[in-house]
């Protein structure tokens, strides 16, 4: 961590090979004349000399590390401070803020906006795609404050927030609102604060939706007896091997989750030949769960050459729909990826 810098005097610049350009020596001296050491490596500094820059100070030169608040391509990541303080990050106020989305559905101790809105943007670029988690999101404070730095650098991060569905007692003014757990609050605010935001930024570009998902069961029949213990009267019980009480929305989310689909792709509904269909990341899925699917619906979906195309085992209105299924999409769109649930 002790090696040299060469500094181009009058612009600062930074190397690590001398030359007439680079002619200005910087060591690590600490103000006392002992040898001290570089916060990087000489391969960490080799990658980001264009971080770096150059000063001269009584009678040597110290090097630092650039610091941006705003470049050409818009916001950049900023130093955070060493001490976080003021108003905007009291329990005070993030009881004020809480209580202005919520009204009268109360929650112990929420986080505060800006804090967690800062602590977001110090992290994250904007533009990096970056997932922000909360393992214990209570209200959802975190998701707001994602929403809230989005809007600040029109960025694209996105947020997953994940609580244990803790029941709320039938003395709490929650749960005459119609509240039964903190994650029923959590998704109420998100979708409050969405609108405030979007109401008080009037900025369209930034995405203020959200889905909820809940860990359950397999949407399929268990089955647990060996076939010489069924009984004949009872095979009818599993001409259709997913659960009664399944949507067609839980089968496309396993779908999505099986074939490794993101389950925040944008997912459209469409009707082909009078039957549902899902058209998941523009058309790269494509998947159909109502009963009585003709050949036109297979045709239909065949046609819009889609990576994958999902249907339900029951769904085909006669046997002669089964058996033509492979043959309609070898005809009309063989790379395909079909698969039956």
């Amino acid at each position: 961590m002790y090696y040299p810098f060469f500094v181009h005097e009058k612009t600062g610049e930074v190397s690590l090979k001398q030359d007439d350009y680079y002619n200005q020596i910087a060591l690590p001296i600490k103000s006392n004349g002992d040898e001290g050491r570089w916060r990087w490596g000489i391969d960490n500094a080799e990658k980001r000399l264009s971080e770096l820059y150059g000063k001269k100070v009584g009678d040597k030169f110290n090097i630092y590390e650039k610091d941006y608040l705003e470049g050409d391509d818009g916001a950049r990541r900023i130093r955070p401070k060493s001490v976080l303080s003021g108003a905007a990050y009291s329990t005070d106020v993030s009881t004020k803020e809480y209580r202005a989305i919520m009204g009268k559905v109360d929650f112990s101790n929420p986080k505060s906006i800006t804090l967690l809105s800062d602590l977001i943007i110090y992290a994250t670029s904007p533009d990096e795609n970056a997932i922000v988690m909360d393992f214990f999101s209570g209200s959802a404070t975190t998701a707001h404050a994602t929403i809230r730095s989005n809007i600040e650098e029109n960025g694209n991060r996105r947020y997953i927030m994940v609580q244990i569905p803790e029941k709320i007692t039938p003395s709490e003014d929650a749960y005459s609102a119609g509240y039964r757990t903190i994650c029923d609050i959590a998704e109420e605010r998100i979708r409050k604060s969405g609108q405030l935001e979007m109401k008080n930024s009037c900025k369209t570009n930034v995405d203020y939706g959200f889905r909820c998902f809940r860990v359950d069961s397999s949407n399929m029949k268990d089955v647990y007896y060996k076939p010489s213990d069924v009984k004949q009267a009872e095979l009818d019980l599993f001409t259709d091997n997913i659960k009664e009480d399944r949507t067609p929305e839980d089968l496309l989310i396993q779908v999505m989750l099986d074939l490794g689909v993101l389950l925040s792709s944008k997912v459209e509904e469409e009707e082909i030949a009078g039957k549902k269909v899902f058209s998941v990341a523009d058309g790269y899925l494509m998947a159909c769960f109502d009963r009585d699917v003709t050949d036109d619906v297979v045709t239909a979906i065949a046609r819009k050459h889609p990576f994958y195309a999902v249907f339900r085992d029951s769904s085909f209105s006669s046997d002669s729909v089964a058996a033509n299924f492979e043959q309609i999409f070898d005809t009309y769109s063989p790379k395909t990826v079909r698969k039956v649930l």
